[in-house]
């Protein structure tokens, strides 16, 4: 299948491959551009790797040295926040911008509440505020350690296709995610994934400040409903919130240049050009 954003993530991987490091004992995935000053750091989704930012990321990269992580096949929010300090402590790096996008949205917000001095600006992207009654819905309903592997893929293909049936403008989005769901993301991976959210804790308390907090939401995400938008914006109490107007709960794969000039924007890096409007598909709470 011809997959336009599938040949630019292969062809952005032949300039930043993903590397394999040990962290506290378990073996993750890092992409790394190198360079000095000021850091930002990508966390992904349950439906992506480190490579799933891929049209943001070298945007970013101008700018600032940039790091993404692909999670390992054991371990939950917990673990990997603590690892993600080890991480930064190996590289020597004291404090990031972070941005999580759903499952790493609520990873990074646990880490900026457990480690805010390592933290300069969270970004908050669609995602959850609390994971309670997660564990009662289906797939997280099942074991998910020993549940047959293609029932929980089939589970993601289906909420998948039945979304591009909707919004066939991003069918080529859903094809390069029913790649990632068929087999891209290794098996253990996502099991460790899926039971991340079952199992994660509660948040504690944020103390950033208006100035270093930032939320990302799209009208039309079929996964993060109204209320939970809302409370992720009343929870993180950011500066600013921006929401797209259309993009579904990948935003940055269906509006990448929007989303890195948000980015950068917000961390005083390139100009705003002046107010966001509706017909750049974004606009600011």
């Amino acid at each position: 299948m011809s997959n336009t954003l599938m040949a630019e993530r292969d062809a952005f991987l032949a300039r930043h491959p993903e590397t394999r490091l040990t962290l506290d004992g378990r073996d993750w995935g890092l992409i790394d551009t190198g360079g000095t000053g000021d850091v930002f750091l990508f966390l992904p989704g349950t439906l992506g790797r480190a490579d799933v930012f891929f049209k943001v990321i070298e945007p970013v990269a101008a700018h600032m040295r940039v790091l993404a992580v692909s999670y390992p096949e054991s371990g939950g929010v917990v673990d990997w926040a603590a690892s993600l300090i080890s991480l930064l402590d190996q590289l020597g790096v004291a404090k990031v911008s972070l941005l999580g996008s759903s499952l790493g949205g609520f990873v990074a917000q646990y880490f900026a509440a457990t480690y805010p001095e390592r933290v300069s600006h969270l970004f908050a992207a669609n995602t959850l505020h609390s994971l309670a009654g997660i564990g009662e819905r289906p797939p997280y309903s099942s074991d998910l350690w020993t549940a047959p592997i293609d029932e929980l893929r089939r589970g993601f293909a289906m909420g998948l296709t039945a979304w591009a049936d909707a919004h066939p403008d991003q069918r080529e989005v859903i094809d390069f995610l029913l790649a990632e769901a068929a087999g891209r993301i290794p098996e253990m991976e996502m099991r460790a994934r899926l039971d991340a959210l079952k199992t994660g804790p509660v948040l504690p308390p944020l103390s950033n400040t208006a100035d270093t907090a930032t939320t990302i939401e799209s009208l039309d995400d079929p996964l993060i409903p109204a209320p939970m938008r809302a409370a992720v914006r009343e929870r993180n109490a950011p500066g600013h919130s921006y929401r797209f107007l259309w993009g579904g709960h990948f935003p940055y794969l269906v509006r990448g240049d929007v989303y890195a000039n948000l980015l950068l924007s917000r961390l005083g890096r390139v100009p705003m050009g002046g107010e966001w409007a509706e017909n750049d598909g974004v606009f600011e709470a």
